[in-house]
C-alpha cells in the first residue's frame, strides 16, 4: 500500500477537478483489484473489493487530507508569508479562455458544504478531526 500516499502526495493543496479525482480512483482501483487477483472479467463490485481489502475510497481520504491542511492553514499566524505564482509563457501573462480556473478555496468550499463544517470547527482539533475523519 505504498502506492496510494504517493498518489495523494501533496493532494492537499491541488484545485482537484473531477477528471483528475476520476483517473486516481480508476488507477487505485486497478492496483486493488491486482493485489487481490481479481481482473474486471469477473465482474466484482468496487465496493466489494474496498470491503475486502478494508480501504476507504480514495475521493474520502483525498476530501480527509485538503480539510486536515485547511485547518492548519486557518491557524497559521495572519503575518505568515504566501507564496503567489503566475503562470507566464514565452509571451507573458497567459491569458486562459474558457471556464475560469478551479480553485483551492472552492473545493474547500464544497468539502465543508458536504460534511457541513464551518470555519469556526477549525479551532476545536479534537472536534474537527472526528467530523473529516474516514476509517480504514
Amino acid at each position: 500500500m505504498v502506492v496510494r500516499p504517493t498518489m495523494l502526495y501533496g493532494a492537499e493543496c491541488w484545485p482537484v477537478k473531477k477528471s483528475h479525482v476520476q483517473k486516481m480512483k480508476v488507477a487505485d482501483m486497478r492496483m486493488l483489484r491486482w493485489m487481490c487477483g481479481h481482473t474486471r472479467k469477473y465482474k466484482i463490485r468496487n465496493e466489494v473489493i474496498r470491503e475486502k481489502v478494508c480501504v476507504a475510497s480514495l475521493e474520502d481520504k483525498l476530501r480527509e487530507s485538503r480539510l486536515r491542511w485547511f485547518r492548519h492553514v486557518q491557524r497559521r499566524d495572519i503575518d505568515a508569508p504566501v507564496r503567489r505564482c503566475e503562470r507566464l509563457t514565452m509571451t507573458g501573462l497567459r491569458k486562459d479562455r474558457g471556464r475560469p480556473k478551479k480553485y483551492w478555496g472552492e473545493v474547500i468550499r464544497q468539502d465543508m458544504l458536504l460534511l457541513q463544517l464551518t470555519e469556526d470547527m477549525t479551532l476545536d482539533r479534537k472536534g474537527w478531526r472526528l467530523r473529516i475523519r474516514v476509517e480504514r
